[in-house]
């Protein structure tokens, strides 16, 4: 919008974008305090900031020849990257200004106002039950004043008329508090509301400093002037977590891309409703959907989904952790992925947050033990166990997107994240980790502990961890306590079946015929580098699980109090027989048997133990 010309030009919007997309960023961790709607989950910053970083790497960071194609990338671009329930509103708000001003090689003040009133329309289309109060009501004033502005105009200039908008927009979000009795019982207005007169903000800030605009960053406390003193007062006021708004039997924020052709929102969104889905987001057209909800099962969500089209970019949160975690007083927020086998009620005690890796059955994707339970992944495989031609379970690393959103999360309420990530030598999840840290935080806010173990091994490590987070512990100290620990935590698996470690490349494919031929059950260890090899075996049959704790208890040093996790896959009796030998030969002060998840599971077979051993240290006592 430079002085010089009239209509709006693709580069002068493009410029536009960016320094609005930039000021929502920047006061992203206001927006995750004042976020109490749908549910105070405190993350609303995180995901507006994260669908317009989509754009800012896509659309945004190249020239377009004209506004329509601009327009046009920036729709595609949204519904793409949209994360959230205002993330996925603002892209379909997007999504329909581009499908309006397509055509358009530039904008005046008449096709301005329509192309984004075409925006506001959609935006309130894309939910199954819009309420006022929220991002909805604001763009719905933005677009009424254009409107009204367009009408007046003499020149076309869509300049005044923006002005006259966003004033409207700050009067709206002022509303929101009583539009809805939650926002003012929290004393805040609508996080997602405030989040687009945020970005209204940053476009003002180009129309009145040219260039300048795009090398701000913006103060967080900057973003959000426009309703100071009104409603969420000063940068550090803690906002109350009003557990009521969220639904336990809606606990999972689940959203996904939809792919597809001549897609249906109304036949997809009957469905999801059929299911229990709340909070339902559908943004995009016939070809692209962005869906989001709020359900009991993330599982029932894709599967209906994937009724409908190809399902990509499966996330689900649970909101309810997400509210106690932020409730938390510590620093130190630490994270785990789903190949370390922690007990749920440990979890929950301290407040761990868990990355899933991905599982593949049936030629179908599935997040570990969040839209695939362990049980329904065994019966999985032992059905297609008895097909022959049937594809055997895969296991892959989640992409870094998903440690990503995980770690920004958290620092918008923790000083430090500490990641207790799988091995570097059996997996590149790890990886996926660093480069999230990486990019999340670059002042080392974030670190990446390497367990060189897996399932019951990095399960007690990360136990450890949270355990001391808990206590106040600074990180440093927590790191160096891992360090410690690492080389005294063991892990052992005895697998019945080795045929899909053999093939997963875990065992050696010698140690197949060995095993044939002497009926040598084979025990595998991870070794001090973090592999996992081949350390011995029991001649035992019915007597497996007695005998694998033989064989444990004869290499334990004696005289320590232990830490001790089993993990059985598909085999619960069997683990708790082995727990009960181990508790006649260990001295284990804390034991857990759990099932083994398929980050595991699918390498070591069906009837697979496992045994992790810590030793305990009085202050873990």
């Amino acid at each position: 919008m430079p002085p010089a010309r009239l209509p709006l030009t693709a580069p002068a919007l493009r410029r536009a974008l960016i320094a609005g997309a930039r000021r929502v960023i920047a006061g992203r961790d206001t927006l995750n305090r004042i976020n109490v709607f749908p549910v105070a989950d405190g993350d609303t910053g995180n995901n507006l900031a994260h669908t317009l970083g989509s754009l800012l790497n896509g659309a945004l960071s190249r020239r377009s020849r004209h506004i329509g194609e601009l327009l046009r990338r920036i729709g595609d671009d949204a519904i793409d990257g949209a994360r959230g329930n205002s993330g996925a509103i603002l892209a379909q708000f997007l999504y329909g200004v581009a499908e309006h001003a397509r055509a358009q090689p530039e904008l005046d003040a008449t096709t301005l106002a329509a192309s984004v009133r075409h925006g506001a329309g959609n935006a309130r289309a894309a939910l199954a039950h819009p309420v006022e109060g929220t991002i909805l009501s604001v763009i719905n004033a933005f677009a009424d004043a254009l409107d009204e502005a367009a009408r007046a105009s003499a020149d076309g200039d869509p300049r005044p008329g923006f002005v006259v908008a966003l004033a409207r927009a700050r009067i709206a979000l002022a509303r929101t508090p009583q539009q809805m009795a939650l926002l003012q019982r929290a004393g805040v207005v609508d996080a997602g509301a405030q989040g687009f007169v945020d970005l209204l903000e940053g476009i003002a800030e180009f129309v009145d400093g040219g260039p300048r605009a795009l090398r701000m960053h913006g103060a967080a406390g900057a973003a959000n002037e426009a309703c100071a003193g009104h409603a969420h007062g000063a940068g550090d006021t803690q906002i109350p977590v009003l557990h009521e708004t969220v639904d336990p039997h809606r606990r999972w924020c689940s959203e996904c891309l939809l792919i597809g052709t001549e897609l249906s929102r109304d036949a997809l969104r009957d469905a999801l409703e059929a299911i229990g889905a709340d909070s339902l987001v559908l943004a995009g057209g016939s070809t692209r959907l962005r869906v989001h909800g709020h359900v009991a099962s993330p599982q029932a969500l894709f599967d209906v989904c994937a009724g409908h089209g190809a399902v990509e970019g499966m996330k689900a949160d649970d909101m309810l952790a997400q509210q106690r975690s932020v409730e938390r007083v510590q620093r130190v927020a630490v994270v785990t992925d789903s190949a370390a086998d922690l007990p749920e009620e440990l979890a929950e005690r301290y407040g761990l947050h868990t990355v899933p890796v991905r599982v593949s059955v049936d030629d179908r994707d599935y997040l570990d033990k969040v839209g695939l339970a362990t049980g329904e992944f065994y019966r999985r495989m032992a059905a297609g166990a008895a097909r022959p031609q049937a594809e055997q379970p895969r296991t892959s690393q989640p992409p870094p997107g998903d440690f990503r959103r995980v770690f920004e999360f958290l620092l918008g309420h923790r000083a430090q994240v500490l990641y207790v990530g799988l091995s570097r030598a059996v997996s590149g999840t790890l990886q996926s980790g660093e480069q999230a840290a990486a990019r999340a935080d670059g002042s080392g806010r974030v670190q990446v502990f390497d367990t060189f173990n897996a399932a019951g091994g990095q399960a007690l490590l990360a136990w450890r961890a949270a355990e001391l987070a808990t206590d106040g512990i600074e990180l440093a100290a927590i790191l160096a306590e891992l360090e410690r620990l690492r080389p005294l935590t063991a892990t052992w698996a005895m697998a019945r079946d080795i045929s899909h470690a053999v093939r997963g490349g875990r065992i050696p494919p010698w140690a197949g015929p060995l095993v044939r031929f002497t009926g040598l059950t084979p025990i595998a260890k991870f070794k001090p580098d973090g592999r996992l090899g081949v350390s011995g075996g029991v001649f035992a049959k019915a007597g497996a699980p007695e005998a694998f704790a033989r064989y444990i208890a004869k290499r334990s040093p004696r005289g320590l109090r232990w830490r001790a996790i089993v993990g059985h896959c598909d085999a619960r009796a069997d683990g708790e027989r082995l727990l009960e030998a181990l508790r006649r030969r260990l001295d284990l002060e804390q034991a857990w048997v759990v099932e083994t998840g398929p980050a595991l599971g699918a390498h070591a077979g069906r009837g697979a133990l496992l045994v992790s051993l810590q030793p305990v240290t009085d202050s873990a006592a």
